[in-house]
């Protein structure tokens, strides 16, 4: 016999408030029915009708997790369209600002990860290295969330104390590789958990068109970062991590690997980071007229900024389209002859973010 069983928009097993309606027979789920948008608020529009300089504040929480990405998108569409050259300081300050938030969303992601599956002790240990991703957040911006670093043309604040931020970045890498990627990729008992799991196999992920994590999972090489390259992703370099087994594994390994990857980008950025200013002299207030896109490489996925401008200092039309809008209906694809006790994990798998998704 047939159950429907909902779960959500507010659950233990959800991080944001998103509803799956299961249909199960046992077990055994059958399928799976998505419902988002429990938490609109019209950000686009009111984007519409502030300044540029009033936008900033305003993308920059579209999300907590991944704010700077937005202020960052944003900003790259508007220089786009007034053909504003970005010191190359500031590229730099950018990219290292983008790395260490996917440090901080990826462990904030494998602690969650690890509590969905029972392994308590592991959410702490990981908690306790994205404190000190936090930490260094909070000493180059002066905020642990919603860093205001991002303006048009720049960055607001400096580094100045590189030394400092290096030797931070290198203690989170070595905790990274003694405690993290050890026990998610070879851990006998995390794997029996999540091995053939929530498996997106290569042809389903084209077909939903995922992105990010998910997509490298399930064995696609796509990442802005080398495709549409920006910032100073071209300076750097770096090493796009992809695996083949397309379960929840393969997603959790594709993270805790390109976590080592995002210290490796950080490092190479403050040892040569350039000399030169960060910013305008004055702030970019109005922006001639024209429309862009501008897309990025977010800790889940690509983000992408259509901005239009009709020459005054507030945006004729602000679209924004997250990751999460792509990734969050692939959970139907994984979910269906999946065991009904592994949904939590599989949802989890995905990364979802109904704060971007909803806007």
């Amino acid at each position: 016999m047939p159950y429907r069983i909902p779960i959500g928009p507010y659950h233990p097993a959800l991080e944001e408030p998103y509803k799956l309606s299961i249909r199960s027979k046992g077990e055994v789920v059958e399928d799976v029915d998505i419902e988002v948008g429990f938490v609109h608020r019209g950000i686009e529009l009111l984007a519409q009708r502030r300044n540029y300089i009033q936008d900033l504040t305003l993308v920059e929480r579209v999300c907590g997790i991944c704010s700077n990405i937005h202020t960052l998108t944003f900003s790259m569409a508007a220089e786009q369209i007034a053909g504003i050259c970005v010191p190359d300081r500031a590229r730099y300050i950018r990219t290292i600002l983008a790395e260490l938030e996917r440090l901080h969303s990826h462990l904030l992601w494998a602690g969650v990860g690890s509590e969905d599956i029972g392994f308590q002790t592991m959410f702490m240990e990981i908690y306790a290295l994205r404190e000190k991703v936090m930490d260094v957040l909070e000493a180059i911006s002066g905020n642990r969330v919603n860093y205001a670093m991002n303006c048009i043309g720049g960055v607001n604040r400096d580094i100045t104390d590189t030394e400092s931020v290096l030797q931070a970045v290198q203690q989170i890498r070595a905790g990274i590789e003694k405690t993290v990627v050890p026990i998610f990729t070879t851990n006998r008992t995390i794997a029996a958990r999540i091995r053939g799991v929530g498996v997106l196999s290569r042809q389903d992920a084209v077909a939903y068109g995922v992105v990010g994590p998910i997509a490298r999972a399930s064995g696609l090489a796509l990442d802005v970062r080398q495709d549409f390259p920006y910032a100073a992703y071209p300076d750097l370099g770096f090493t796009i991590v992809v695996q083949e087994s397309c379960d929840v594994q393969a997603r959790v390994v594709v993270r805790a690997l390109e976590m080592l990857e995002s210290c490796r980008l950080i490092e190479k950025a403050l040892l040569e980071l350039p000399k030169g200013p960060i910013h305008p002299d004055r702030p970019v207030t109005v922006i001639p007229a024209g429309e862009a896109f501008a897309r990025v490489e977010a800790p889940r996925g690509e983000v992408v900024y259509y901005l239009k401008s009709d020459g005054s200092d507030t945006p004729a039309r602000v679209k924004i389209r997250t990751p999460s809008d792509l990734n969050i209906p692939s959970i139907r694809a994984m979910s269906r002859g999946q065991a009904l006790g592994d949904m939590a994990i599989i949802q989890a798998s995905v990364d979802p973010c109904c704060s971007c998704t909803d806007r």
